[in-house]
């Protein structure tokens, strides 16, 4: 690695530190499948060109699309883009090593969330980099694959049968109103476990986990989506736009599907805002009924700037949205499965994601109730994918540290969906969370 002087003396072109991919980008851009699937669409009516520079540099990488989806790559001023990518030398060579670590995997990670980073920013036409962001993130990976390949993913056998069964059920939820869920179960073991999806998403997060054959053995797994989520229906007070969660909207959700399914102290496992929830429902094991609960990327409390591009009448959230929020994955993961990530984030009714970070970012705070929590009633375990830039591992880990007898870990190779991402590298983790949950509570 060279020292940050060589760094910076390298890096300050980005076109020259970058040659290899540069040279071959036409080529790259032409034959990419995924590429070519963004750009060919007769929407596109007018020209836009981006560039990816390094901070204090006068050159930058540029590629243009013209309508009708004709691509052209260069390099030159960045005063020619309607929108320009900058870094400092330093990060950017971080950013584009064969194998980068959290928060060098995706740009939005780079910009800083919780893990902050001085220098990183877009300069130009805001609106368009929120239009065309998706393009501008796939252009970083084939720069990083045009110098050395594609990231070694882990292999994942095909599976040719399912185990999981659906259902509906009415319920009553507090804020949202009366509605029809729809519910997913699997196994027969006698560990009652309830998945909860991220924002925005729904419980297909977890078809890997709940067709894997150890969990069905040691556990009756159920899953479900919020209500106006994936295949559950909309509460009768939902209108398109006013979705917002809230705590007491999503633990009386929990609360009123344990008591339909008539459920005996389960388990809550759940990611991301499921992973929050996880602790308020630790608080409020006693209303809720729940024997123990997994939060995965989950923490007391969690503050972040908003953004609104996610609920914008002139940005595509179905390309949005999957954009933001696919780097927090782990770049090593399947390929199908981080796909799918990518699918259910597309597939949002307008506004579900952005009301649900209103309990996300900074809606959730426990900061001052988790030492309340007993973990000989409901034992508490946090799992945090080591590539989440979003609940960082350190996050959870000094949120455990505030309950007496908690637990954590810090998951290897694994992001912010890591049950979606890595079943196979999630089951292992959890596994020994039900276990220590089992052996740990007494009453």
């Amino acid at each position: 690695m060279p020292s940050a002087n060589g760094a910076a003396s390298t890096w300050t072109s980005l076109p020259k530190a970058m040659s290899k991919s540069v040279n071959s980008l036409q080529k790259i851009l032409d034959n990419d499948a995924q590429w070519q699937a963004y750009i060919k669409t007769d929407a596109i009516v007018e020209p836009v060109t981006m560039g990816v520079q390094s901070a204090g540099g006068n050159d930058a990488v540029l590629v243009s699309v013209a309508p009708h989806g004709k691509t052209s790559a260069s390099t030159g001023s960045p005063d020619k883009a309607d929108f320009v990518l900058s870094a400092k030398p330093e990060q950017w060579e971080k950013f584009f090593e064969a194998n980068p670590k959290a928060p060098y995997t995706s740009f939005v990670g780079l910009q800083g969330m919780n893990i902050k980073q001085e220098g990183v920013g877009i300069s130009g036409n805001q609106t368009k980099f929120a239009q065309y962001g998706h393009l501008a993130t796939r252009l970083l990976e084939l720069l990083r694959e045009g110098e050395h390949g594609p990231i070694k993913q882990y292999e994942q056998p095909e599976m040719n049968e399912d185990h999981i069964t659906g259902k509906y059920i009415y319920i009553n939820a507090p804020v949202w109103g009366r509605t029809k869920v729809f519910y997913e179960m699997s196994g027969n073991g006698p560990q009652q476990i309830v998945f909860l999806h991220t924002a925005g998403s729904d419980s297909r997060q977890y078809h890997g986990v709940m067709n894997n054959p150890e969990m069905m053995q040691k556990c009756t797994m159920i899953a479900f989506d919020l209500p106006g989520h994936g295949r559950s229906f909309p509460g009768s007070n939902y209108l398109p736009g006013n979705h917002t969660n809230n705590e007491d909207a999503y633990v009386g959700t929990i609360r009123e599907m344990v008591k339909a399914l008539k459920l005996d102290k389960p388990i809550i496992c759940g990611a991301s805002m499921a992973g929050q929830v996880c602790v308020a429902v630790a608080i409020r094991a006693d209303e809720v009924g729940a024997g123990g609960t997994i939060p995965l990327q989950g923490c007391d409390y969690l503050t972040m700037d908003r953004q609104f591009n996610d609920k914008s009448p002139v940005v595509n959230q179905s390309l949005f949205n999957p954009d933001w929020i696919y780097g927090m994955m782990a770049p090593q993961s399947p390929y199908v499965n981080r796909q799918l990530v990518w699918h259910m984030y597309s597939g949002q009714a307008y506004g579900i994601f952005h009301g649900d970070l209103d309990f996300y970012f900074g809606g959730f705070d426990a900061r001052d109730r988790v030492a309340s929590i007993d973990v000989k009633k409901c034992p508490i375990f946090f799992l945090t994918g080591e590539y989440d830039w979003s609940t960082t591992p350190a996050m959870s880990k000094a949120t455990a540290d505030k309950i007496k007898g908690a637990n954590f870990k810090a998951m290897k190779d694994l992001g912010h969906f890591p049950a979606t991402e890595n079943p196979q590298k999630f089951v292992p983790y959890l596994l020994e969370a039900v276990d220590w949950i089992q052996k740990t509570r007494t009453n």
